[in-house]
C-alpha cells in the first residue's frame, strides 16, 4: 500500500501516559501502517483546529484520559471507521452513539487482564498462607511456629463475576489446586465446569468460601453486592480479596467486619478511592491495602500499546477484531 493511500489517524490520551503506552518503537509500527495527523496525542476535541484535523481521521487510537466522543465529535469525524482503545474501559468516552454511525470499537482489557490475573492470584497464594499477618508478628519479634501457619491446599476460593479476568483466574486457581466457586448471572453450570468450578448463588458462595475475590463490572446492580449481611455469612476467617472495583463492597461495613478480626481483607481498590488518611482500615492489621496497581503498571503498559497497534494492522488487513467491543456489551462492561 502506497503512502498515499494509507487510513489517516490520531491518537487521542493524556500526554503524561502517551509515551508509556506508545514508546518510539510502537509510533514507528504505528506510522507505517496509517498517516497521523501530528504525533502529539490529542487531549480536548473542543479547539475548533482539532476538529478541523479531524475531517480525515479514519483510525482513532484512544488511551486513558481520552476526552468523550460528543456527537459534534463525531460529526466533525465523518471518514472515522475505527476506535482502538489502548487501555480497557471504553464507557468513559464511547457511548451507543458511536455504534450506531457503524464505527468498530476494541479494547485492549485483555492486555490489562493477565497482570491482575498474575496479582490476583499472588494475594490470593500469600494470603492463605497467612503470610501478611505473620510477618507482622514476626516483625514483633513472634516466630510463628509451625502449629500456627497455614496451607493452600483444598481451600476453597469463590469468585465473583466470570469475566475475562475471572474466567482467567479460575483457571489457575483450579491448576493451582485450589477448589473454586464462581457466581456470575450471565454463565451456567456447563460452562462453569468447563472451566473447572461449581456455580452457586452469591449468598452460597459466601457462606462456603475460604476467600471471596472480585472480579464484576462496577454497575448500579453491582453496586454493595457484598454488603454487611453477606459479609456475615463469611466463615470465620475468610478473606476478602478486591481487585476489581471498590464500590462492589460496602466499606462501612467491611470495616466492621474486619475491625472484629473476624475475617481478613486484601483491597487494591476501594470506595472512595483513595480512602482518605487516617481511616480505620489502614490501622488493622488483619486488611493491606495497595493503590490501585493491580492491572497494567510501570513497564507493563506497553502491553496496551502493542496490542492496540496490533489491532489497527489487523484491520487494515480486514481481519476481526481481537478486542472487539460490540454496543451490546456496553450494560454488562467494566
Amino acid at each position: 500500500m502506497r503512502k498515499a493511500e494509507r487510513p489517516v489517524g490520531m491518537i487521542a490520551m493524556s500526554r503524561v501516559f502517551a509515551p508509556a503506552v506508545l514508546p518510539d518503537d510502537l509510533m514507528s509500527r504505528l506510522g507505517s501502517c496509517i498517516d497521523l495527523v501530528g504525533t502529539e496525542a490529542v487531549e480536548s476535541f473542543a479547539d475548533p483546529g482539532t476538529l478541523h484535523r479531524l475531517e480525515t481521521v479514519e483510525v482513532l487510537v484512544t488511551g486513558w484520559s481520552c476526552p468523550p466522543l460528543t456527537a459534534q465529535m463525531l460529526d466533525a469525524s465523518p471518514r472515522l471507521r475505527v476506535v482502538v482503545h489502548a487501555a480497557g474501559s471504553i464507557k468513559a468516552h464511547v457511548g451507543p452513539e458511536v455504534f450506531a454511525r457503524g464505527i468498530a470499537v476494541s479494547s485492549a482489557a485483555d492486555a490489562n487482564a493477565e497482570p491482575v490475573v498474575d496479582f490476583t492470584l499472588a494475594v490470593i497464594t500469600l494470603a492463605g498462607k497467612r503470610a501478611f499477618g505473620l510477618a507482622l508478628e514476626y516483625a514483633a519479634g513472634r516466630f510463628a511456629s509451625f502449629g500456627q501457619r497455614a496451607g493452600n491446599d483444598g481451600r476453597v476460593v469463590g469468585v465473583v463475576g466470570a469475566s475475562r479476568i475471572g474466567r482467567r483466574l479460575i483457571v489457575r486457581l483450579v491448576a493451582a489446586g485450589f477448589r473454586v466457586l464462581v457466581t456470575d448471572p450471565y454463565l451456567d453450570s456447563v460452562q462453569a465446569g468447563r472451566l473447572g468450578a461449581e456455580l452457586v448463588d452469591l449468598d452460597e458462595l459466601c457462606r462456603r468460601s475460604d476467600v471471596l475475590t472480585l472480579h464484576a463490572p462496577q454497575l448500579p446492580q453491582t453496586r454493595h453486592m457484598v454488603d454487611g449481611r453477606r459479609l456475615k455469612l463469611l466463615p470465620d476467617g475468610a478473606i476478602v480479596v478486591n481487585t476489581a472495583r471498590g464500590s462492589l463492597v460496602d466499606t462501612d461495613a467491611l470495616t466492621r467486619e474486619c475491625a472484629t478480626g473476624r475475617i481478613d481483607a486484601y483491597l487494591d481498590v476501594t470506595e472512595p478511592e483513595p480512602l482518605p488518611v487516617g481511616h480505620l482500615l489502614f490501622d488493622l492489621p488483619n486488611v493491606w491495602i495497595t493503590p490501585h496497581l493491580a492491572g497494567v503498571q510501570g513497564s507493563e503498559i506497553r502491553r496496551l500499546g502493542v496490542f492496540a497497534v496490533g489491532e489497527v494492522e489487523r484491520f487494515i488487513a480486514g481481519e476481526p477484531l481481537l478486542g472487539a467491543v460490540h454496543v451490546d456489551q456496553l450494560d454488562a462492561l467494566a
